[in-house]
């Protein structure tokens, strides 16, 4: 299995030989350490999303301006340490959706999908798709709210909010790693760098990074305001009955630049995950292709 587009040079070919167990556990390990590193970035985006919720613009009080502004605002109201709310959550969810949104992507590549016209794409979006509904528990809260969930709202209230979650990562999914493959497969192709050099996997990370930002940030303040919105007794959203609700309503009521909001921060936080994500994943792999072939 190799990712789509790489050249073929024998050394290539042979570090990215990876088993889709091990792309499992290194995708998890990737995205957890970008987590680490993010996580700041993930609570002034949320708070930005949620400011107004449901409001006309102006009629309602901004405590977060801007980037730098919300991140001096954060720090007032919780300290330095809120800048790492939910960092726990964070890394149960990004382990949990990325391994399986790895392991199935790499299950595709493996059975040669990907190699069909716009195999990488489908490949990514129901990848993505799978790893959202797994990893969607743990977007909730830290497990002890999870116990709490369970008891108040039965195993349903795991997964409330999923409908918005699974739309956003399927497209984030898609694009990531559509645009990373074609990215790095476009950068080899110019030889502006060695051709195993980690600078091509950033050059690719930094590519899909953008389109990353631009197609999950409007999924990502719905997927935002449904999980976050209050419920009622048996769980249902008092605010919004699903995706395309909430779409409707935050156009209606907040205008359809609302779908951006946060979308400075979003990137701020979607362009350096990608990043650091995508190359962690490929010189993890690089490593393990190695070990691999040196065993063998």
């Amino acid at each position: 299995m190799s990712l789509p587009g790489a050249q073929r040079a024998s050394g290539t070919e042979a570090r990215e030989t990876v088993a889709p167990a091990v792309d499992l556990v290194l995708g998890a390990s990737a995205c957890c350490l970008a987590c680490v590193f993010t996580n700041p970035l993930e609570v002034v985006k949320t708070r930005l999303q949620l400011q107004g919720e449901l409001r006309a613009r102006g009629t309602y009080p901004r405590p977060y301006r801007g980037f730098f502004a919300s991140v001096a605002a954060v720090i007032r109201a919780d300290g330095l340490c809120g800048l790492q709310k939910g960092l726990a959550a964070g890394l149960l969810y990004q382990g949990l959706m990325n391994g399986v949104r790895f392991y199935c992507y790499s299950l595709a590549c493996q059975a040669g999908l990907t190699q069909q016209p716009g195999g990488t794409v489908v490949a990514g979006a129901v990848a993505g798709a799978l790893g959202a509904f797994v990893g969607s528990p743990a977007y909730l809260s830290v497990l002890g709210a999870l116990e709490t969930i369970w008891r108040q709202q039965g195993l349903a209230g795991l997964w409330r909010g999923v409908g918005g979650a699974v739309p956003r990562v399927m497209v984030g999914s898609a694009a990531q790693l559509a645009t990373f493959a074609s990215a790095k497969a476009w950068v080899q192709k110019q030889q502006w760098l060695p051709e195993d050099s980690w600078l091509v996997a950033l050059a690719g990370g930094m590519i899909s990074s953008v389109a990353v930002a631009a197609v999950m940030t409007p999924f990502d303040v719905v997927s935002t305001r449904l999980y976050n919105q209050p419920v009622d007794g048996t769980g249902k959203g008092q605010l919004y009955g699903g995706l395309a609700d909430c779409l409707v309503k935050i156009w209606r009521q907040e205008g359809p630049l609302a779908l951006y909001k946060g979308l400075g921060p979003a990137y701020l936080r979607l362009g350096p995950h990608t990043i650091l994500s995508m190359l962690f994943w490929d010189e993890l792999r690089k490593l393990a292709g190695r070990g691999l072939h040196q065993g063998t």
